[in-house]
């Protein structure tokens, strides 16, 4: 029998799929009914990058993942479903009418609010009656009061990973009725011609913005009774997960959709398990090699949170498209390169804007360094000729695609170094350099696939630290070294070039050393370099 059970075990694997509605539908749904991404992402086991993968058409569910969330869609269908009408005759509505829960047909109160879902008041009710323990899994009691999605006041429940009241009576989003009082008469909505379906709005509401990274930090002090160490260790450990959410959490509302797992060519693609691909990121690793004649005192100055002001930067939005034969560059779009960049005449007091390249002949670059490129050889700068493009994989693109993200980061990095809170500070550096990190090909972030934006976000943090360079020289600083994302040697007043600070436009000195004489040209940096 165990042959036959296979066999009927192949049979069934091979049932038709559950149906689909449309992919627009799809985000339609889920919207009207208030969920986010990740709410969806969690219930069905998968990330919140895949559901907006379903959500766009890019790629559709199977199996048993596809069968749970057609049984979702089904059911926001259901509960979504307008509230029947009386017929003509004034009688009772169609027998087949569907009757939602709340409604004035099925005896029970009108909805309190439109930021209470049914799916909180089933909660709810599943507390108070005792209901099924399978049916209350998701209901997470909180050791210490965590503030409500919903109304932003503490909440002593999680619900599907987020904090809110599971009574609607103690959450101030929702408006007290009367006992007595008359359900609120139903608005019309605008009649809509059958045969089309609904658009697809081009910016989208957000909600409330909600600490993910002050409630993280609380948490993992409460959880390690106030170990400070423990406390960040174990914040650093989960930085990755965490930082996906918080992206998920302020790309809501966003006016562009994102392929987070598109086709990429071969140049982005490592040659060898361990090798590198062959995008040219122009890392700046350079020192001058003559001095002004005497001893100098030079100054290390250290760059603040590169990396995340790098996350400014036009990133393409979609799959990388191929283009050939001396298209030029459009502005409205972003990717990679193959140039031959410019010749460059000034070594000895400035780097190369694509770093120390061995190696003659065209090579691939990012769109930061394409963009310094064509900068320095406009008529502002002339200090080049514009590189010659021979070919580019680019896409529509945005400046500000990460920049509700960087700022919820900035501004959390701000308030600790106020606060003198270095949990929150180590938390938050290792959120956006990990991000930056692993969002290519890597195990430990599954829910975003995109080297290309690795690489442009990388070379956008080069080439903000070469324009340091190119200001200090400018304004009569000597340039002395320049290192990476964040290390630049000057000598001379460096106070009145660059602000000092922790902030993110400001920088710090890193180390004092002196270097040069009359008979010695070389800079020797000190041993804290």
């Amino acid at each position: 029998m165990s042959d036959f059970d296979a066999i009927d075990s192949l049979l069934a694997s091979v049932a038709p799929e559950a149906e689909l509605p449309d992919a627009q539908a799809r985000r339609e749904l889920r919207e009207q009914a208030g969920l986010s991404m990740a709410q969806v992402a969690r219930a069905l086991g998968v990330s919140p990058s895949t559901v907006g993968g379903w959500e766009t058409g890019r790629r559709a569910p199977s199996g048993e993942v596809r069968t749970r969330y057609a049984y979702l869609l089904d059911g926001l269908t259901a509960k979504l479903a307008p509230s029947p009408s009386p017929s003509p005759s004034g009688g009772e509505p169609a027998a087949d009418a569907p009757v939602l829960p709340g409604s004035p047909e099925a005896g029970g109160p009108p909805p309190s609010g439109p930021s209470w879902t049914d799916g909180d008041a089933r909660n709810a009710a599943r507390t108070e009656g005792g209901g099924d323990a399978d049916d209350a899994e998701d209901v997470e009691v909180l050791g210490a009061p965590e503030p409500c999605v919903l109304c932003g006041n503490p909440a002593g429940q999680r619900v599907a990973g987020f904090p809110q009241h599971l009574d609607p009576a103690d959450c101030s989003s929702v408006t007290p009725q009367p006992e007595d009082a008359a359900p609120p008469a139903p608005q019309p909505e605008p009649a809509r011609p059958a045969s089309r379906r609904p658009t697809r709005r081009a910016f989208q509401p957000s909600g409330e913005a909600v600490d993910l990274i002050g409630q993280a930090v609380q948490a993992a002090l409460a959880q390690h009774q106030g170990d400070v160490e423990a406390a960040t260790a174990a914040l650093v450990k989960k930085a990755i997960p965490d930082a996906m959410a918080l992206l998920d959490t302020t790309r809501k509302g966003g006016r562009y959709d994102v392929v987070a797992h598109p086709w990429m060519p071969d140049v982005l693609k490592k040659q060898s398990s361990r090798g590198a691909d062959q995008v040219w990121e122009a890392r700046p690793k350079w020192t001058r090699h003559e001095l002004p004649p005497g001893e100098h005192e030079v100054t290390a100055l250290d760059i603040n949170g590169a990396y995340l002001s790098a996350l400014k930067t036009h990133l393409p939005l979609g799959q990388l498209e191929h283009s050939a034969g001396g298209v030029g560059h459009d502005r409205r779009r972003a990717g990679i390169h193959l140039i031959t960049p410019p010749h460059w005449d000034h070594e000895a007091v400035l780097p190369n804007p694509v770093g120390q390249r061995d190696e003659p002949g065209p090579l691939w670059v990012t769109e930061p360094t394409l963009r310094l490129l064509l900068r320095l050889s406009g008529p502002k700068y002339g200090l080049c000729e514009p590189p010659v493009i021979h070919e580019s994989y680019t896409s529509g693109a945005t400046e500000g695609l990460l920049e509700k993200f960087r700022i919820a980061l900035k501004d959390a990095r701000d308030t600790a170094i106020a606060d003198g809170d270095e949990v929150t500070l180590e938390y938050v550096k290792a959120m956006y350099s990990k991000f930056v990190s692993t969002m290519g090909e890597s195990n430990y972030n599954r829910e975003l696939y995109r080297p290309d934006w690795m690489h442009l976000i990388r070379s956008q943090a080069f080439a903000n630290l070469w324009m340091k360079a190119l200001k200090a020289h400018e304004e009569g600083l000597s340039v002395v070294r320049a290192m990476g994302t964040d290390e630049l040697h000057v000598i001379g007043d460096w106070r009145r070039v660059f602000a000092e600070g922790r902030g993110v436009t400001e920088v710090k000195v890193k180390d004092r050393y002196t270097a040069g004489t009359s008979t010695d040209q070389t800079p020797h940096p000190g041993e804290g370099e």
